[in-house]
């Protein structure tokens, strides 16, 4: 990882919506009543004329930037990833899938990144919603470098996007000379004996995970983040298959997101390796997102323990437990 420092995505993203509006004068924003949650309140005050905020009416919200998009402006939606998702799923299908419309839409709170705030303001369903709609786009950067660069690709991408992020703190992965391209995973590290394919704050959880493997057992782990959910990298699945040992992690349920949609191309090009899907799969009291994350067994921790697993159930390598 390139530093020790840490981001905020949603401040990252927020921020970087003025630099956007001065690039591209058809950018609007449509916020309902969360631009301080989602740190858009600079463009808000850059560009009064080009802020909407609809207040608490999500479903509103999505409607009124399908619109904006029909009179050829590039509107980007915030809001939590469970209000885009759930509450305004119909408006994201219809208004906007369906007509494939360029509204962007910034959902923070994805996963169980919101923490003490419960369930209800966790976005543990949203891949598995936005995926499954025709023309959907679905994103999920994992460090302020990608982050930004995956909202430059916007602008000249055509059809509709989700993009979602947590709102723990991330650490650096790449540096300025990173190439951003929707829908072609990123390879943070090379190795042959295992693959983590990751996405968002599971991304560094997996680079922690693999020099922890390479330290203790000697191992190399390939660590594949896969920030684009749909239309996802089929090459960089196969490529990992080669290891015969995947890991799959996601702040997300197990059910319609990244571990099912990965082990869907592995079926499909029949691929046999041993595999294990890390989400979210029961409810539980409102905690502490680090501790939900170890909860559910992906942080580095998990990712390590599961890979060992995979590797130890190879019966022609012998391991040395206690090394």
């Amino acid at each position: 990882m390139c530093g020790e420092k840490q981001y905020y995505l949603r401040n990252v993203i927020g921020e970087y919506m003025t630099q956007l509006g001065e690039k591209q004068k058809k950018i609007v924003i449509v916020n309902a009543d969360l631009a301080g949650t989602c740190r858009n309140r600079d463009f808000v005050e850059r560009f009064p004329e080009r802020a909407f905020n609809v207040g608490i009416a999500e479903q509103n919200m999505v409607s009124f930037a399908a619109g904006l998009a029909h009179e050829g402006f590039i509107p980007f939606v915030f809001s939590m990833a469970p209000f885009i998702s759930m509450r305004a799923c119909e408006q994201c299908r219809t208004d906007v899938a369906y007509a494939n419309m360029n509204v962007r839409m910034i959902a923070p709170y994805a996963g169980c990144s919101g923490g003490i705030s419960g369930a209800t303001h966790w976005g543990i369903e949203d891949c598995a919603i936005m995926s499954s709609m025709p023309n959907m786009t679905v994103l999920e950067p994992c460090d302020p470098i990608q982050a930004i660069k995956m909202m430059e690709k916007t602008l000249d991408y055509d059809g509709p996007i989700y993009l979602r992020s947590g709102v723990e703190p991330v650490n650096a992965i790449y540096d300025e000379t990173y190439h951003y391209e929707i829908g072609k995973a990123s390879i943070v590290s090379d190795g042959n004996d295992g693959a983590f394919i990751c996405s968002g704050i599971t991304v560094q959880y997996a680079v922690q995970a693999a020099i922890q493997i390479a330290r203790r057992y000697g191992k190399t782990i390939r660590v594949v983040d896969m920030h684009t959910i749909k239309p996802i990298d089929r090459q960089a699945i196969i490529d990992a298959a080669r290891t015969a040992h995947i890991v799959v992690a996601q702040d997300h349920s197990k059910i319609g997101g990244l571990g099912q949609q990965v082990a869907e191309v592995l079926v499909s090009e029949s691929l046999q390796v041993k595999f294990a899907n890390l989400g979210i799969d029961k409810f539980v009291a409102m905690a502490h997102a680090p501790y939900l994350y170890h909860l559910f067994g992906y942080d580095a921790e998990g990712l390590e323990k599961e890979m060992v697993k995979l590797l130890q159930a190879d019966t022609t390598v012998h391991w040395d437990v206690g090394r």
